[in-house]
């Protein structure tokens, strides 16, 4: 999640779903078209005033994605039905909610961040309240927790930057975490990532993929920092039986002129479907497992965030993009790590 944001709209013409609406305009999407059709539209679903992320699915097909508030309200979570077309509030107060998923016991668990928020690894109740399951790392509080994946073994990996957000920083780094829901202990991950922002773990669960996204920001500058040395990249981290990561390997180096990767989803053939918020040129990048850009999703705006339906549904690509939901049809189904075991 970056705050500060391009708003850029193209033109609009209603579809047949109640309440969308499809790009007619948009420009159409490149590259590999069995990854995904230049003919495939964008299609809104859903927008308001605030910033949305987070999007997941649950087993039911349900997308839960987190809309932020950056003005000093509550943040929430809204659930948007594919069967009804119908958006709803699940959450009306998220702790400022970012990065979401449901684990293998059908618990909703929430990265939630700074800002007048709750600076923990949280689980989010049926009545959509919170409750932090973590909230420090050896006695010092987290930064503004923004994203997570739970691994098919259940271990929780979080990212832990600070983007926005006056609070004080504790920590002397910006890391990804391992939650251990067995043990209720939480492990520094990562060393060498300088700012992480959007994570997901491969298919076979060999690979945690991490977006370092660092952009010089704590939120406690006045204005956005100018004139930093920025580290845009996209790296991958074999994951070892205990957990713990070995040496990363960067799959993709975006220069430092422009924000790079924000949140990610795979598809079952280990693809990386990535938010890219270069302004100059953003969208969902499809990455192979290796880091060559395979296909290119234009979004009315910055985007933030994906992740795949299920079941039916499994081939559409949710995003959150600016204050909206939106989706687009693909041609390969999408992956969920932590619905893929049988309960």
């Amino acid at each position: 999640m970056i705050h500060w944001q391009q708003i850029f709209v193209w033109g609009v013409a209603f579809s047949g779903f109640a309440g969308s609406m499809v790009y007619a305009a948009a420009p159409a999407p490149s590259g590999d078209a069995s990854i995904v059709s230049p003919q495939s539209k964008v299609e809104e679903l859903w927008v308001d005033k605030g910033f949305t992320e987070g999007a997941c699915v649950d087993v039911d097909g349900i997308i839960y994605f987190s809309d932020i508030n950056f003005e000093g309200g509550l943040g929430k979570i809204m659930a948007f039905d594919p069967a009804t077309g119908k958006t709803t509030v699940f959450s009306a107060d998220s702790g400022q909610s970012n990065g979401l998923m449901i684990d293998q016991k059908g618990n909703m668990l929430a990265a939630c961040g700074a800002n007048n928020g709750k600076q923990c690894l949280a689980r989010i109740t049926k009545q959509g309240k919170v409750k932090c399951l973590v909230d420090n790392y050896e006695g010092k509080k987290f930064n503004a927790p923004n994203d997570l994946v739970v691994h098919p073994k259940g271990w929780v990996y979080f990212t832990d930057p600070r983007y926005v957000g006056t609070e004080p920083l504790e920590l002397d780094h910006m890391s990804v975490f391992r939650y251990d829901p067995k043990t209720k202990t939480v492990h520094r991950a990562t060393t060498d990532i300088t700012k992480p922002n959007g994570t997901v773990v491969s298919p076979d669960g060999k690979i945690l993929y991490v977006a370092e996204t660092d952009n010089g920001a704590t939120g406690l500058e006045t204005e956005p920092p100018q004139n930093l040395k920025k580290r845009m990249t996209l790296n991958a981290f074999p994951i070892k039986k205990d957990g713990s990561l070995g040496k990363k390997t960067v799959l993709a180096d975006f220069g430092g002129k422009e924000t790079g990767i924000d949140g990610m989803t795979v598809d079952q053939q280990g693809n990386i479907y990535a938010a890219f918020r270069a302004e100059s040129r953003f969208g969902i990048v499809v990455f192979s497992p290796e880091g060559k850009e395979l296909a290119y999703i234009p979004t009315p705006t910055l985007p933030t965030n994906c992740t795949f339906g299920i079941g039916d549904d499994a081939s559409t690509l949710y995003l959150t993009a600016g204050s909206g939901l939106y989706r687009i049809p693909c041609k390969i189904p999408g992956f969920h790590p932590s619905l893929s075991i049988k309960k």
